[in-house]
């Protein structure tokens, strides 16, 4: 599964790096096989102002599906970027669970996307 991290307005740290690459490899273990790769952006809308204002956007992009894209804000980067792979993980699995009832029922060819 290849990850790209993106930062926007502020530098990203490897700590930060680290815990983006731990928690979608939890979330997105079960489904791996299934994802080309997954893009993270991170931003911080109202710079020093404050508030609940630090972004994180991540788009998975699976084989055969629409992309996943999922998108939290929180004032704590670590809790958006902690809910948002949850969120992710979930959507992914779901959309797979999906296309493989399709499949069985006959609805779907094994090839064909989801719309």
């Amino acid at each position: 599964m290849q990850i790209n991290i993106q930062a926007r307005s502020f530098s990203l740290t490897n700590a930060l790096r680290s815990h983006i690459q731990r928690r979608l490899r939890f979330a997105l273990t079960s489904s791996a096989h299934h994802i080309q790769r997954v893009m993270v952006r991170l931003s911080d809308i109202n710079g020093p102002r404050g508030g609940s204002d630090k972004r994180c956007q991540i788009q998975v992009v699976l084989e055969g599906l629409p992309d996943v894209v999922i998108e939290d804000t929180e004032s704590d980067l670590y809790s958006a970027i902690s809910r948002g792979t949850g969120r992710a993980g979930r959507a992914v699995a779901r959309r797979l669970r999906r296309r493989q009832v399709m499949e069985r029922s006959g609805g779907l060819s094994p090839n064909a996307s989801l719309p």
